[in-house]
């Protein structure tokens, strides 16, 4: 069992504490919060113990979940590595590509693990796809949100964009070649709705649109590979999967979906499928894997160098907004 200690009891850090206290391999030591009113009533709300500082609660844990905001997390983060305890923080990793190389030169040092909270990898609709996904060459995700107060100190690229960045890094084995984008800002300071296209070393083409004034919510992707098509509804928790394979010609079924290719070129069937999608609490599933990472020694599945290069293309993005 890893004792563990979460920083930031905001509306996510609750959602944390709530999701730790039912992993019985892990024991909830308790949580910090600047907010002393506030860490009052989640204490009492949770029946757990809130401490008066980070350092004390570093001092009693193996473990320590970082939900603050972005701005903290690289003190809060570095204090930990420090004192030799691993870490789980949330999305995205740093405040800048620096604080996050920094962040990986001080878990090597200290030979902890690190787990980034790119929650989308454990979304049972994309763990559903991602085995059907060999070598996309198109992406197009988009990514449309209801305007939330919260959120708006960054821009949308790392509110909410940096989420299909860090999906499309984990499914294109290639390097990033070009990047180009156009925002608009309307409501805040910085971008609220971005479009950006990542183009990959092998051909593979990202198109992404992140925008946080719309009148619904969206959390689509799709990725379009030879002879096949997967459609990922990361709000819905759905998948489909189009297919094409060589035409049986021993198989006599009237409803099968032919496509003639042309003259000389034969046909094709089309398969859908769509996959069962178990209905998971990802948040609880990624601080599940992140304990089983630790103690089998394992590299964790959002490891801390796919936190900096989701954050290292999010920057470069945010580069180009500002050209």
């Amino acid at each position: 069992m890893l004792r563990i200690g979460i920083m930031g009891a905001g509306h996510l850090g609750k959602i944390h504490i709530k999701c730790i206290q039912q992993i019985p391999e892990y024991k909830f030591v308790g949580f910090f919060d600047p907010d002393q009113e506030n860490a009052k009533k989640v204490a009492e709300e949770y029946n757990t113990h809130s401490f008066s500082s980070i350092e004390e609660l570093i001092d009693e844990v193996d473990v320590v979940d970082i939900v603050t905001p972005t701005l903290s997390h690289f003190d809060c983060a570095s204090k930990s590595l420090k004192r030799g305890k691993h870490v789980f923080i949330e999305k995205p990793i740093a405040a800048s590509a620096a604080e996050a190389k920094k962040m990986i030169e001080l878990s090597t040092e200290a030979n902890v693990k690190v787990q980034v909270g790119h929650v989308e990898r454990f979304n049972p609709a994309f763990t559903a796809a991602v085995k059907f996904i060999e070598n996309p060459m198109f992406i197009e995700t988009h990514r449309l949100a209801q305007f939330n107060p919260r959120g708006t100190d960054v821009p949308v690229i790392l509110d909410l964009m940096i989420h299909d960045i860090d999906i499309v890094l984990s499914v294109v084995k290639s390097n990033v070649r070009k990047i180009s984008a156009s925002g608009v800002k309307v409501v805040s300071d910085t971008p609220d709705i971005a479009n950006a296209r990542i183009e990959f070393d092998n051909g593979c083409v990202a198109n992404l649109t992140a925008s946080r004034i719309s009148m619904k919510n969206m959390r689509k992707s799709r990725f379009f590979q030879k002879d096949a098509y997967i459609a990922v509804d990361f709000l819905e928790k759905t998948t489909e999967i189009v297919r094409m394979k060589e035409v049986n010609p021993n198989d006599n079924d009237p409803f099968a979906m032919i496509i003639e290719l042309g003259e000389n070129k034969g046909s094709k069937q089309i398969f859908i499928e769509k996959p069962e999608i178990l209905a998971v609490n990802a948040i609880k599933m990624e601080l599940e894997a992140f304990y089983h990472s630790i103690i089998n020694n394992t590299t964790p599945l959002v490891s801390i160098i796919d936190g900096y290069n989701a954050l290292n293309v999010a920057y470069q993005i945010i580069d180009k907004l500002n050209d």
